[in-house]
């Protein structure tokens, strides 16, 4: 298997996104960057903490995944992203274990980073993201 070099990120699923970058500036984070993702339809706000980052997520569509997982369970933790070096690998050997991947494919995420999510029924519930980034 590849090597997971860290924790990439924690996404928060979010209503607000100004709301919540208010209690995230209070504690004393700063955001980065804004970034709108088409694609996953939401608006991401990126928080840098040491070598990790927390991502705010508000959907942009109410049938996005984000604005699905707040109606079903409120706001919060969303997934935990993991940074792989070779994401295609990493997929391979997964699959091969019997893990459930929600993408076939890398896609593209926020801050162009390729990414795809294992299923939480593979994980003991966790939505488990993985990320490679050009470093």
């Amino acid at each position: 298997m590849t090597k997971i070099k860290k924790i990439d990120h924690i996404g928060i699923a979010v209503k607000n996104l100004d709301e919540a970058i208010k209690i995230w500036e209070g504690l004393g984070l700063k955001v980065d960057e804004i970034e709108e993702v088409p694609r996953e339809k939401i608006r991401a706000a990126i928080l840098h903490v040491g070598e990790s980052r927390i991502e705010l997520l508000e959907p942009t569509d109410e049938n996005s995944a984000i604005a699905k997982f707040i109606a079903k369970r409120g706001e919060g933790i969303h997934h935990l992203a993991l940074g792989v070096e070779n994401i295609e690998e990493h997929m391979k050997d997964l699959k091969e274990k019997g893990y459930r991947l929600i993408y076939e494919e890398p896609k593209e995420g926020a801050g162009g980073a390729r990414i795809t999510f294992v299923h939480p029924k593979s994980t003991g519930g966790i939505l488990l993201e993985l990320c490679e980034r050009k470093e």
